[in-house]
């Protein structure tokens, strides 16, 4: 069992003994954590997705520790002034490990959205409306006055010139 769930304003993808590093939070170490916010759970086939979260699903964890992150380093620089700024920062980090996913079976059953894949596929085939196509009808074309023809006359001046020469 999986589930997407909302920390600290980011989504996560967790499953249960699974660890993560998320934004600080300001819990202490060894405390344990609920998160209300589930956005989607899937177990196998079955996927249940929230509108926007599920009622009744908790994702509970036992926070291990808080840390740094990796030293992240800007540098900035405009070439032929004379500019550069070099900046740092490491982030502020906690690590977590998932306890478990949980569900009240009651609200489960009334949740927003629940299917299967092949569900889905089928949904989406009976849901597509089917076009149908339409033929129209050209207009009578009008009737047209005799075609004039144009014939370009040959220059004469050129004409005569190749004479004169010969």
């Amino acid at each position: 069992m999986y589930a997407i769930v909302e920390i600290a304003g980011q989504q996560f993808k967790v499953a249960k003994d699974q660890k993560v590093y998320v934004h600080r939070l300001q819990n202490k170490e060894g405390s344990k954590v609920t998160f209300d916010n589930v956005l989607l759970l899937g177990e196998g086939e079955n996927v249940t997705i929230g509108a926007p979260a599920i009622e009744g699903a908790k994702v509970t964890a036992k926070i291990l520790g808080h840390l740094k992150g990796d030293k992240v380093i800007v540098f900035k620089k405009k070439r032929r002034k004379g500019y550069k700024k070099k900046n740092g920062h490491r982030q502020f980090l906690t690590e977590i490990q998932i306890d478990g996913i949980a569900v009240s079976s009651a609200k489960k059953k009334a949740s927003a959205k629940t299917a299967t894949t092949e569900d889905k596929k089928t949904v989406a085939k009976k849901a597509a409306p089917k076009k149908e196509a339409v033929v129209k009808k050209a207009a009578p074309k009008k009737a047209t006055a005799e075609k004039k023809t144009v014939k370009k006359a040959a220059p004469k001046k050129a004409a005569a010139k190749k004479e004169d020469k010969k």
